[in-house]
């Protein structure tokens, strides 16, 4: 029966049995044919992740983390965890072969890269990892228990500025009582791979504003996550306020550029082959709408961290000296944000703030130093100091590179070089507690990392091939370049962000013992200790006074060493119950960060237990507390722990 004239004949089975098969341009079928896993270039796609995580599952339970030693969890890692590194790397590298027509095999490996570098501790360890991230936890604690906001408070340990800038503490306040868990230690641990998820799809947007080439996407988000060592992703301020603040820029370099600004950037023979053309511009009243829409972003930045705001409108400011950015009004809502915050909730930090830039404003070199001392001392602290160096030297020099041999992608990409060069100035302004350093270094590392990915990807995107002997040696070099600097990097990566791991976990046992020791000392006591860095350090901070006496420079250190009981007593006001806490993990710190000369630690414990002024109320093999016993009539209550 011959077919209709209208709709499609399709013939049966019969038929084509009969006739043969059915021309090439003849009807086809629907159904797509799976594809097979076991071509090799899909298999060299999925086998590497799939070994990857088997090779970093199998490491896990052999790590030795309860008995690291001078090289923190370096020289604890075993085999099967370098190779699962190394794996996923060869993966990743043969992933970008496909990154333009299957982006999500380079974002798997993204993904499994993340993990593998930072999900041990939170799967291992028993405690909270960095000591002093106890401190939020305890912010937390006692927002929920007092449930009121105190920033006039002058409270003790310098947390009065928590209470000024309480956002991310009020959302994970409500965080805990919809988890249902007793505080913020149950998941604190798993902060870095929470945020490095959240942030990884802003890169994207921000990347992928300025390239159309996803091989060199992935790659500056590789980089990005193996150059950031910097640990200021942990459960923290301001590693929430980064998070919103890449996302403002993602906003703004995508949706505020102005009419009539793109000039040639718009025409395809000026660009970069893999840069992508300008965005569309937006109207006055498009911005308007948008600077709305930032509005409560801008609000939680300021409502979170004292810096992140500084650092938006620098690189806002950055924007405004390029023509297609220049829009004065997002700069001014975010200017007069943080001016309303700083005096109104922030004003007493904000004017104590001022009070000290006399002393530190052109200071580069101080400003620039890290932590008091500013010299790590031990085998696992130089290492992971000498790799953070190379590591800032590698991603820089990466950089460079590509901003003086890819003009044409440099000259598209200057809104992010600027927002990158951004926070540098700021050195010349405040050392942020020894801090500057590594929130410059946070802030720049995404700009970064994008002209890295530029210097090693060759600038082929399908759009159009450049010919000739110089791209010709151009690919060759990156072929060799690209695989040996992302394992370089990964190797780089170990030693800066776990060769000081022992200062970082404390066993269980000694955060109980100081959990203890506060829970017992009476309202308005002072505890003393070395530092502010060992667990539950800040416990009950609203109750009880902290002096933190070794924070200071080493050659006031090495004075207070040779009468360390007289040195106390002398700084403890009259009348005061004082309990002395010194513990391992305070041992660890003051010796790496080089606040005490070596063995100092132990000729404090010593001769403070030898002291008739104090007494020895616990002794543990992880620590030990000591009350302060004044001699003489009206000089101490000489009260004891309760």
């Amino acid at each position: 029966m011959p077919a209709p004239l209208t709709g499609r004949s399709v013939p049966s089975p019969a038929l084509e049995t009969a006739q043969g098969p059915p021309p090439a341009d003849a009807a086809r079928t629907t159904t797509r044919t799976p594809p097979d896993l076991l071509r090799p270039d899909l298999l060299l796609t999925w086998l590497p992740l799939l070994t990857g995580v088997c090779l970093w599952l199998f490491a896990l339970p052999r790590i030795g983390f309860r008995t690291m030693g001078d090289y923190g969890l370096l020289d604890r890692l075993p085999i099967a965890f370098h190779l699962s590194l190394l794996v996923l790397t060869c993966g990743f590298l043969f992933s970008l072969r496909r990154a333009g027509t299957a982006p999500w095999w380079p974002a798997a490996y993204c993904v499994a890269l993340l993990f593998a570098l930072k999900a041990a501790p939170a799967v291992l360890y028993d405690s909270v990892r960095y000591p002093w991230a106890s401190k939020h936890d305890a912010v937390i604690n006692q927002l929920l228990a007092n449930g009121e906001l105190r920033p006039g408070a002058a409270l003790s340990g310098n947390m009065s500025a928590y209470d000024q800038w309480p956002g991310f503490f009020s959302l994970n306040a409500a965080l805990v009582r919809i988890f249902g868990v007793e505080s913020a230690a149950a998941y604190l641990n798993w902060a870095p791979i929470v945020l490095g998820l959240l942030v990884m799809p802003v890169l994207i947007l921000i990347y992928r504003t300025f390239t159309e080439d996803w091989r060199m996407v992935w790659t500056a988000v590789w980089i990005f996550q193996v150059a950031n060592w910097v640990g200021q992703d942990y459960l923290a301020p301001q590693g929430f306020a980064f998070l919103l603040h890449l996302t403002v820029l993602a906003v703004v370099l995508r949706h505020f550029v102005r009419p009539g600004s793109a000039g040639r950037l718009r025409d395809r023979t000026c660009l970069d082959p893999v840069a992508a053309p300008v965005p569309p511009p937006t109207g006055v009243r498009q911005r308007a709408v948008c600077i709305a829409i930032l509005a409560p972003l801008i609000v939680a930045i300021n409502a979170s961290h004292q810096l992140t705001p500084v650092m938006l409108c620098a690189s806002l400011l950055a924007l405004t000296l390029t023509r297609r950015y220049r829009n004065w009004g997002l700069l001014a809502v975010a200017g007069l944000l943080m001016l309303v915050w700083d005096l109104t909730m922030g004003r007493p930090l904000f004017l104590e703030t001022l009070r000290t830039l006399r002393d530190s404003l052109g200071e580069l070199m101080q400003n620039s130093r890290a932590g008091y001392a500013g010299e790590l001392t031990g085998p696992g602290p130089e290492l992971a100091g000498l790799a953070n160096v190379l590591m800032v030297l590698a991603v820089a020099a990466l950089a460079g590179i590509a901003v003086l041999t890819r003009r044409k992608l440099t000259r598209s990409a200057l809104p992010l070089l600027l927002v990158s060069a951004a926070p540098v100035p700021l050195f010349a302004v405040n050392d942020y507690g020894g801090e500057m350093l590594f929130r410059v270094y946070l802030f720049g590392l995404p700009g970064a990392a994008f002209f890295a990915a530029a210097a090693l990807v060759p600038p082929v995107a399908g759009l159009r091939r450049p010919a000739g002997r110089v791209h010709l040696v151009r690919r060759r070099v990156t072929a060799v370049a690209l695989p040996a600097v992302l394992v370089a990097l990964v190797v780089g990566f170990l030693p800066s962000y776990y060769g000081k791991e022992r200062m970082y976990y404390t066993p269980p046992a000694e955060t109980a013992m100081v959990t203890r020791a506060i829970d017992r000392a009476p309202k308005g006591a002072l505890l003393l200790a070395t530092t502010g860095s060992f667990p539950q350090a800040l416990h009950h901070y609203d109750q009880v006074e902290h002096w933190f006496f070794a924070e200071q420079e080493l050659p006031e250190n090495e004075k207070m060493l040779k009468d360390p009981a007289g040195y106390l007593a002398a700084g403890i006001p009259r009348g005061t119950e004082a309990f002395v806490l010194l513990t391992r993990t305070q041992d660890i710190y003051s010796a790496g960060e080089g606040l005490l000369p070596a063995g100092g630690f132990a000729t404090l414990r010593s001769r403070l237990e030898a002291s008739p002024l104090f007494r020895v109320v616990e002794e543990h093999p992880y620590g030990v507390v000591l009350e302060y016993r004044p001699q003489g009539p009206g000089t101490g209550s000489g009260g004891t722990v309760r």
